[in-house]
């Protein structure tokens, strides 16, 4: 239990910023799977837009602090990877 009036305030804004924290993670990994999916089926249109949606999300999750800079790039460049050995007409439309 919080003593002060800070300590209460840290612990509300703490669980405010917990529960956008996980919204942000939850969406970002749905946008990453999203991507694989689509690239995995081959589809250019879908794959493309996936993939666009999928960099986006994992950029605005590390630019709010959900997930560490360095994680996001790393699953960045994965993803990039991926859909470069399948097709390579999802990545040249950046």
């Amino acid at each position: 239990m919080a003593n002060t009036r800070q300590s209460t305030k840290r612990a509300r804004v703490e669980k405010k910023r917990t529960l956008l924290n996980q919204a942000n993670r939850s969406a970002t990994k749905s946008a990453v799977r999203g991507a694989v999916s689509a690239i995995a089926k081959g589809d250019v249109k879908t794959a493309q837009e996936a993939y666009k949606e999928a960099i986006r999300a994992l950029s605005k999750a590390a630019s709010k602090g959900a997930i560490p800079k360095g994680r996001a790039a790393r699953k960045i460049s994965r993803l990039t990877l991926l859909a470069k050995k399948t097709k390579a007409e999802i990545v040249a439309s950046k």
